[in-house]
């Protein structure tokens, strides 16, 4: 249970950073939505492996470390904080928000999600999952700078999601309480889902080759 609540507040902390610092209009929201992620890896990596997404659930599932009768409980403790911090940033603003794509073609918005999510958990199953990485100091630094990277460098296409949890929680506060559209959250589940299986994948062959 406890891993479960460490999963419910990081993801809780990490979409709350991304809505408030979204309605601040504030050009450096992606440096502060990753180092809110860095800060909660750090808080709770060491209880539930810190990873605050269902995209990078899946893929430790994948790589051996996370028990598969484990990912629904991680991957609902995730998008129940996403939900509630949707919710919050309601409560505090009085707006909603929720991921869209920023112009770009769907095509477009699709694979910038898949590139960066690839990215993402390519970083984390290195820096924090392979054994070779053990015990290191710098494995949240890395996680939560990655995060900043894709913010800043796809963000404005894909609407910056890289995380399921991200997509499902404020899509759903957005369409409850703001009459948003249910129409792009695909995106935020097949893009995340397809990059974290594709780097599983790479990471387990590079894992057995050395």
């Amino acid at each position: 249970m406890h891993k479960y609540l460490t999963e419910f507040i990081g993801t809780l902390f990490l979409v709350l950073t991304i809505g408030l610092t979204l309605m601040s209009g504030s050009e450096f929201a992606p440096l502060a939505v990753g180092l809110a992620l860095m800060v909660m890896v750090y808080a709770g990596g060491h209880r539930s492996g810190g990873h605050y997404n269902p995209a990078v659930s899946l893929a430790a599932v994948m790589a051996g470390a996370l028990p598969k009768s484990q990912y629904l409980p991680y991957a609902l403790s995730q998008i129940a904080g996403a939900t509630v911090a949707a919710l919050l940033v309601f409560i505090i603003t009085g707006e909603t928000f929720a991921p869209a794509p920023g112009g770009a073609s769907t095509e477009a918005a699709l694979l910038v999600e898949v590139l960066y999510t690839f990215a993402l958990v390519y970083v984390v199953l290195n820096v924090a999952v392979s054994k070779r990485a053990t015990g290191n100091a710098y494995h949240a630094l890395a996680i939560g700078m990655t995060f900043t990277v894709a913010l800043f460098a796809g963000g404005e296409i894909s609407g910056g999601a890289f995380n399921p949890a991200v997509g499902v929680g404020p899509t759903i506060i957005d369409a409850l309480m703001g009459a948003g559209s249910w129409s792009n959250l695909w995106l935020y589940l097949a893009g995340p889902l397809s990059g974290a299986a594709l780097a599983a994948v790479l990471f387990g062959e590079q894992e057995k080759s050395v």
